[in-house]
């Protein structure tokens, strides 16, 4: 998979993760690809690779090949200025655990990223999936999500927020997929300030 081109910015020398399996949202995980990029992130694309130099997974939509070879059991989350669990199946596949008494290594990364105020975590749609095993990380923050996921967080003693995007400290979560545009905006917004570097114009993308 060719890297997206990095222009500098606000956001240079910046790190974001996102997650990925099969049946993501291809729109959503092409924009996050392209456009972090433009404010001059560099993206790296995490996933559990089951011993293997790199998985290939396709979208939901169009089918597209999109290959992984990152591995997310090997990475320290402080490396990354923001976490990203994106929208679709991804949450749904990557907390898979071969053994129930035991976190999934996804699972084991968030609650890692919990637990460094350093790093911002930003949740879309059904991505709050992966905190159900650890709904500590989760309880008593305001978040935003999938309708059909609303009663899934207030279990986790999440409060939920009808909004499209809400902002609870180091956390960002988001309505549906379809919002991924407004998610990534805001998650710029809040590195840019964390790096004192200027914020991007509201352009509406």
């Amino acid at each position: 998979m060719a890297e997206a081109v990095i222009k500098q910015g606000p956001l240079t020398g910046t790190r974001i993760a996102v997650l990925m399996e099969s049946d993501y949202f291809e729109p959503e995980i092409s924009y996050y690809r392209h456009r972090f990029a433009e404010e001059g992130a560099r993206v790296e694309f995490l996933t559990r690779l089951w011993g293997q130099e790199e998985l290939t997974f396709r979208g939901h939509e169009f089918g597209a090949p999109f290959t992984v070879d990152r591995s997310l059991e090997d990475v320290d989350p402080r490396r990354y200025a923001a976490i990203v669990v994106p929208s679709g199946m991804v949450a749904d596949r990557l907390r898979y655990t071969e053994d129930v008494n035991r976190l999934a290594p996804a699972v084991r990364l968030l609650r890692w990223a919990f637990a460094e105020p350093g790093v911002l975590k930003g949740v879309i749609c059904h991505g709050l999936w992966l905190a159900a095993a650890i709904p500590q990380t989760v309880h008593g923050r305001k978040v935003a999500c999938h309708n059909n996921l609303v009663g899934d967080v207030r279990n986790m003693g999440a409060e939920y927020v009808d909004q499209d995007v809400v902002v609870d400290g180091d956390l960002i979560t988001a309505r549906t997929g379809e919002h991924h545009h407004l998610f990534a905006r805001t998650l710029v917004e809040e590195l840019a300030l964390r790096k004192g570097a200027p914020i991007p114009r509201k352009d509406g993308r």
